[in-house]
């Protein structure tokens, strides 16, 4: 038999030819040719397979007798002589007796063969019937899972071309199958990172190790304004013969789960957000202080840049309800920028006094008590949100192109705004933010309202006290003083120390520190009228003993109040003094530099009655340092009373210090901005 070759002007080229593929080896397709008297003249490799007998056995016999059953004799003979007399082929399954005896179905194409000597032959093409229906079954099937699987497919050859795509991943990315063939893949992918996927793909043709669940997230042609995710599979197609044949891809849009997913990490931190806000804002009763802890909480979980404004009447417990149309001043407590920006010199800074018209929108909310949400901001929003058109100018230039208003609302007053504003944060405002800036703002407001109503109190009760306490002279004869009063810091009540320094005949001085047990009106109100008694009783020259007996009685006349008080008087002519003690903190004396407490005679204090008090007399040297002060000074929850008596005197090792300074030396040194106690303190040195 002649090979014809292929002409191609070299000897040693070859046409580029297709590889050939595995699936005719799969199918193991056998062929047979028998001549007009049925005899076997030609017999491949895959007929020894499919029917047992090798060719040696089967050239030249019987076909009939070699694969035909007597049952099926007659068929089989009608049929090849159809097949040889009229050149219509044949196609069908037949029963086929193996060379091991058994009968086996089998799919054969049977058609007339001419030979160049005019010789004719029957060629039949066979496979065994069930591998071919097995393969027909799963073409089939693969078929229909390809083009009605709800998850998207594709077949892309090695160089990551479009082969195939179904209709499920039309749908996804919103191409046309006809449109992705031949394509690339990264011509299709809307996801930013497709040099990755690229990788992967390629790692999954060299390994053959496919990758599983690949999470990615982009924005596909058909919907440009929102994020879907997708989970992305890969696998490597080899035919049987480890032939690379390209990749396979399957796409299961997950948007909804990614969705839900984030939803659900945004309430957490949303919830986060607020339970940090319940520890973090309010910490004090302070109104600058609050305002700040809230722009700290809200930038940048919330906004880039946030401003927390307080109208100045409410602010100073005198709002005035006003027209919705009109004007409002606003005092801009704090701002918080997340990142460096322009738009922060368009806010008014802190501590700053800015009047909003009644269409600017910020003056809206408070007027109307609700939030006011711009979502997208256009260049004609700006001018109701910034103060003038320079501040206009510096918010374009910064980007903002979300903004939110959320009024302060406290005990059902609106006191002032929360200002958000973004930037850099690329999402918009939504419903969702409008909420957490509410709940943020409510929160904020009451702590806001309180600490204002708090330091209105607190500055009245303590114009209330010093109007109550002695405005004395520094200098008296052989004396030189200083006092100090300070409230309590923790509450906005008065309390009733007090401290005095009275001028008395022959040049002598008394000098007088006194505690009303309790605070409020009424214990102030009793700290003025013993105050008053003292100075009455002291007018008369008594002895310091005799003016706490008098007193006592007076106090007893109070309604169940207890005074501890301390009285001395100082003779320069003499340089005695003489002291006398009713329940009191011991005073210092400093000589040298040689603090110590006077130990004084105990005594109840005043208000118990019938109780004698002693008085106890010693020298005033020049330079002496006579220390009165009340518990408030010393006193705390933490620490023993002698450890803190021993800390006073360790503040008092140097008497030539000035008084003022030593003054504030002790206030500043002992006490602390959580005491709940007032303080009088009272010092005089020898002259």
């Amino acid at each position: 038999m002649a090979v014809e070759s292929f002409e191609t002007g070299h000897d040693d080229e070859r046409p580029e030819l297709p590889r050939p593929t595995g699936l005719l080896d799969v199918l193991s397709v056998a062929a047979v040719a028998i001549d007009t008297r049925g005899r076997v003249v030609f017999w491949t490799p895959q007929a020894e397979d499919l029917f047992g007998y090798t060719a040696r056995e089967a050239l030249g016999e019987n076909a009939t007798r070699l694969l035909v059953r007597p049952e099926h004799l007659q068929a089989v003979t009608s049929l090849f002589t159809e097949v040889l007399e009229t050149g219509r082929g044949w196609a069908g399954a037949f029963p086929v007796r193996h060379k091991d005896g058994s009968t086996r179905l089998t799919e054969f194409r049977a058609m007339r063969l001419l030979d160049d000597l005019g010789d004719v032959y029957a060629l039949a093409i066979a496979a065994d019937h069930t591998l071919l229906q097995r393969v027909e079954t799963d073409l089939a099937l693969c078929e229909q899972l390809v083009n009605q699987s709800p998850i998207g497919l594709a077949l892309l050859d090695p160089d990551l071309r479009y082969l195939l795509v179904n209709p499920a991943l039309e749908r996804i990315d919103g191409i046309p199958a006809e449109d992705h063939i031949g394509r690339r893949l990264r011509e299709t992918l809307p996801f930013p990172d497709v040099d990755t996927v690229e990788s992967a793909l390629r790692q999954v043709l060299t390994t053959g190790t496919p990758l599983i669940d690949q999470y990615h997230v982009g924005r596909p042609p058909v919907d440009p304004e929102h994020d879907h995710a997708w989970s992305l599979s890969f696998y490597r197609l080899a035919d049987p013969g480890g032939r690379i044949l390209g990749a396979a891809v399957s796409v299961v849009d997950v948007t909804e789960r990614h969705r839900a997913a984030a939803e659900a990490d945004r309430a957490r931190r949303r919830l986060a957000l607020i339970a940090e806000a319940s520890t973090r804002v309010g910490t004090t009763l302070d109104v600058q202080q609050t305002a700040d802890e809230l722009a700290e909480i809200a930038a940048p979980a919330l906004a880039d840049v946030v401003a927390v404004d307080v109208l100045d009447s409410a602010l100073a417990c005198r709002r005035i309800r006003k027209p919705d149309n009109g004007p409002e001043l606003f005092r801009a407590l704090a701002l918080k920028a997340a990142h460096p920006t322009v738009a922060e010199r368009a806010a008014d800074p802190p501590g700053d006094l800015a009047t909003y018209d009644g269409d600017r929108l910020v003056t809206l909310c408070v007027h109307t008590g609700r939030p006011v949400l711009v979502r997208h901001v256009g260049a004609r929003d700006l001018p109701r949100i910034a103060r003038d058109a320079e501040a206009g100018a510096l918010l374009a230039r910064a980007g903002v192109h979300s903004y939110l208003a959320v009024p302060l609302i406290a005990h059902g007053e609106v006191i002032g705004a929360l200002d958000l504003k973004r930037t850099r944060n690329p999402a918009p405002f939504d419903d969702d933010d409008v909420v957490l800036a509410g709940e943020l703002a409510g929160r904020a407001a009451v702590a806001i309202d309180n600490a204002r109503w708090f330091q209105s109190v607190r500055n009245t009760a303590l114009t209330l006290q010093r109007s109550l306490l002695p405005d004395h002279s520094t200098h008296h004869t052989g004396l030189e003083v200083a006092s100090r009063y300070q409230p309590a810091q923790a509450t906005s009540e008065v309390g009733g120390d007090w401290y005095d320094v009275i001028s008395l005949a022959g040049d002598k001085t008394a000098l007088v520190v006194g505690d009303v047990m309790g605070n409020g009106i009424d214990a102030a109100a009793t700290m003025g009228r013993l105050r008053t008694a003292t100075c009455a009783y002291a007018e008369l020259d008594l002895a310091p003993a005799e003016v706490l007996q008098h007193l006592d009685k007076v106090t007893c006349d109070l309604e169940h109040y207890i005074v501890t008080c301390l009285y001395a008087v100082y003779d320069p002519g003499t340089r005695r003094c003489t002291i006398a003690n009713a329940g009191h903190m011991p005073p210092a004396l400093v000589r040298g530099d040689s603090p110590a407490l006077l130990d004084l005679p105990a005594a109840a204090p005043l208000g118990v009655g019938g109780i004698a008090f002693e008085a106890t007399s010693f020298e005033l040297l020049p330079g002496d340092l006579l220390v009165l002060y009340t518990d408030g000074l010393v006193e705390t929850r933490q620490h023993p009373i002698d450890d803190r008596l021993g800390v006073l005197l360790s503040f008092l090792d140097k008497p030539r210090r000035p008084l003022e300074e030593t003054c504030d030396l002790l206030l500043h040194g002992l006490r602390h901005p959580d005491d709940h106690d007032d303080v009088a303190l009272l010092i005089a040195r020898a002259l």
